[in-house]
């Protein structure tokens, strides 16, 4: 089989991996953690001030123990998912401080915004975890937002989740609040119960809630995804193998640290790198060059045997239009084709992370349910040959009445949001674009939402939780 997508050879690959192993012993990795650095120190690495330095055999020792796949376990284990090898997942949107209204308006993002994404993820039959930070809620404290949203997650949703680790006391919180759901801490450290997402602060430092992130969420033996965002020209070189070179080495510093504080705990290599458009300095994430780099980074993941994340639907677009679905279908379908993991984005990105849009997200759920059917394999065999139909119906037959054809007519895909009626049929309808079909069918979703059942001792419990932490940290 071809692709005429880049397929790196052996040597290509050795060459990126034997940079940045200079890199790592030449320049090194800031952590400004005293533990990170303590736990660097304890385990012979060099270390300068705040800068640690690495050899390659302590790489490969770090690489050694990490699972090629494993599994997170959620409140309804109907929902379990496994990550890595063979098995990915589709995430939704994260990090938006805004929302994109169907009318090309936009506005802050608010808690109940958050509620919606969770009650959006519940009810998808696409997305495989709820998220964090699908928004960030501007009516609620920024020292507190991450419990709301943890709440959230549990409440409205039981899909396996992404953790929280802005900060350690975010972290902590976030295993606190999973150790009621799951009966004690000593059961998390019996299964992963949610991923948690550490970016590293481009080019080559751990700021000190990074590095706290990932040994608070490794101690306790929850997946981590260590992930950047280096931008070509910005935070990282133009030349996209430098670039390739300087995240390598990045990341393998992050998941250093991770074996470090918890041996054998899963790792998900992650990048988003893009380039930055040089008018603006925005991440230009829909450019070709972001889609070059995700299947890099992912055959970069397989030449480690780590599980592999990469962005999904990503646009520059500021609404749900020609350029958001262009670009964010071929970032999407590499990352799918290529192998990747851990699908973050996947739905309702919009303008690099700067909002998201709810229209858009169902629109990107087609996309991930075509993608679905195409990365789908043919079963060939003599039944689904079936030359017994090709040689009854004969030469200038019809098939559209034989019995075959109502027997698997419906195993074809069927649109949801995209339109195959004719002209005057679409005339006679409305005439409605996609997003405005999609504003359609997201008011009949949420109206047909069902809270998934919580115990109410379990209910109770969580809520007191957030009580008494809110009042912690207000008198902090």
């Amino acid at each position: 089989m071809s692709d005429r997508m880049q397929v790196f050879r052996k040597k290509e690959l050795e060459q990126i991996h034997d940079a940045s192993m200079e890199i790592l012993r030449s320049v090194g990795v800031q952590f400004t953690s005293s533990r990170a650095l303590e736990f660097f120190r304890r385990h012979g690495f060099r270390v300068q001030e705040s800068c640690v330095f690495f050899t390659e055999e302590k790489i490969e020792e770090a690489l050694r123990t990490i699972p090629s796949r494993f599994t997170v376990c959620a409140r309804n284990p109907a929902h379990n998912v496994s990550i890595g090898e063979d098995d990915f997942v589709f995430l939704p949107t994260g990090g938006a401080p805004n929302v994109s209204t169907l009318m090309g308006e936009r506005r802050p993002a608010t808690l109940k915004d958050y509620r919606t994404c969770c009650k959006l993820v519940q009810t998808s039959d696409q997305l495989d975890m709820n998220g964090a930070l699908m928004v960030q809620p501007n009516d609620v404290p920024a020292e507190t937002a991450h419990l709301d949203l943890l709440l959230a997650n549990t409440l409205f949703c039981d899909k396996a989740y992404v953790g929280l680790a802005v900060s350690r006391e975010a972290a902590r919180d976030c295993l606190d609040m999973a150790a009621i759901v799951w009966g004690g801490p000593e059961n998390l450290k019996k299964q992963g119960v949610m991923t948690t997402i550490v970016s590293v602060s481009s080019p080559l430092k751990y700021a000190n809630d990074e590095a706290e992130g990932i040994i608070v969420m490794a101690e306790a033996g929850q997946p981590l995804v260590i992930t950047d965002l280096v931008m070509a020209g910005t935070s990282g070189p133009v030349s996209l193998p430098s670039l390739l070179a300087l995240a390598n080495a990045e990341i393998l510093a992050g998941i250093v640290l991770s074996q470090l504080a918890g041996p054998g705990t899963p790792v998900v290599y992650g990048s988003v790198s893009a380039p930055a458009d040089m008018r603006t300095v925005t991440s230009a994430v829909g450019a070709p060059e972001a889609v070059v780099l995700a299947s890099a980074v992912t055959q970069l993941a397989q030449y480690y045997r780590l599980p592999c994340r990469t962005g999904g639907m990503l646009t520059n677009a500021h609404c749900p239009d020609a350029q958001a679905a262009a670009e964010g279908t071929l970032m999407m379908s590499t990352a799918v084709r290529n192998g990747a993991n851990f699908i973050f984005q996947a739905c309702g990105q919009l303008g690099s992370y700067i909002s998201m849009s709810f229209e858009k997200w169902l629109i990107d759920e087609e996309v991930c349910r075509t993608l679905r059917r195409i990365m789908t394999g043919m079963q060939i065999n003599e039944d689904s040959i079936d030359l017994a139909t090709i040689k009854y119906v004969g030469i200038n037959g019809n098939y559209l009445l034989h019995p075959t054809t109502f027997e698997h007519c419906r195993d074809l895909y069927r649109p949801d949001i995209f339109t195959r009626d004719d002209f005057s049929k679409w005339r006679s309808r409305g005439a409605k674009s996609a997003d405005q079909v999609a504003a359609e069918r997201l008011a009949v979703r949420l109206a047909a939402y069902r809270q998934p059942e919580v115990d109410a001792g379990l209910e109770q419990a969580l809520q007191e939780f957030v009580r008494r932490r809110k009042d912690t940290i207000g008198h902090d």
